[in-house]
Parts: C-alpha cells; structure tokens; sequence
C-alpha cells in the first residue's frame, strides 16, 4: 500500500494505517535528525515532534506521491530551528562503542565522516545526508531543503568533489 493510500485511511480514522505510516519512516527520519543534531535523546524528541506536526499537517497534505519530501521536510525544519537553538555536537558522543563490533574501527570512520561533514556548508552537509543517508531523490531533497532538484544535484556534486579533496590531502 502507497503512502498516499495510507494518508487517506488516517484521515478517514484508520489507527492501523497511522501507525503503518509511523513504523515505515519513523526509524529513517531518526537516524535524519541524529545526523543533523548529534544528540540521540534530542534526535529522538525532534523525531516524535516529526510525527505529531506530520499528523496535525495531513489536512493540507495534497496527495502527489510527495509524501517522502512532505515528511522529511517537516523533520528538516525542525532540526534547523533546534540547530539555531543549541550548538551542534560531534556524531559519536553519548554512544556506547562496546555494544558495537569493532568499536575503535567504527569510531575511527565515524571520527572520518564527521572531518567529512565539517568541511561542507550546512546546506551540503543537508544535502549529502539526505541523499546518501536517507536515500532521498534530488527532487525530494529539493522539496525537503526548499531549493530546486538542480541545486540539490549541484550541491551534492559539489560536496562530494569537496570531500574528495579533504581525503586527497590528509
């Protein structure tokens, strides 16, 4: 069943079809806000606060098989005003490196990714993330960001070349 189907079965009162709809993006748009915030308890809250203005939002939702965009927008922009409120934190801090398997390899590329991440401006730090942690179209990043498909390409295309770099000269 598509999200647009699952969007009218909530607002005709299916419970089902909202929890549905909660269990398919809830643990990518926490992963979202974990990677944009750095906090885990804070990644968590910004994502249940995702869910509650997705449902509270769902009226003026028009269906155009954008649902994917419409709910990582709302979670885009509240990790944009939670980042004006608190400063950022590094990727690694507040986890536990023994419940993972091979903990100090895992921390050494997280340590790598976070150098990664650093170099690029917000809006391609976005951007990367998106596309490469959320696996989101340029034309959902586009709609999720407020840019066009073009510069979400772009500024993609230009973070990686960035990143290249980085790695070229370390």
């Amino acid at each position: 069943m598509g999200d647009d189907e699952l969007v009218d079965r909530i607002r005709r009162g299916d419970a089902d079809a909202a929890e549905e709809l909660v269990r398919r993006y809830y643990a990518s748009i926490l992963r979202y806000c974990r990677n944009r915030c750095g906090d885990r308890e804070r990644a968590e809250d910004l994502a249940q606060e995702t869910f509650l203005r997705l449902f509270r939002a769902l009226p003026d939702y028009r269906k155009r098989n954008r649902f994917r965009a419409f709910v990582y927008t709302i979670a885009e922009r509240l990790c944009v005003d939670e980042s004006r409120r608190v400063r950022q934190y590094p990727l690694e801090e507040g986890e536990s490196l023994a419940d993972e398997r091979d903990g100090i390899g895992r921390a050494e590329d997280r340590v790598q990714v976070q150098a990664l991440l650093e170099a690029l401006t917000p809006e391609q730090r976005r951007a990367v993330l998106l596309r490469y942690g959320e696996q989101l179209t340029f034309r959902e990043i586009g709609a999720a960001t407020g840019c066009s498909p073009r510069t979400a390409q772009s500024r993609v295309r230009w973070a990686l070349k960035i990143m290249r770099q980085v790695l070229e000269d370390a």
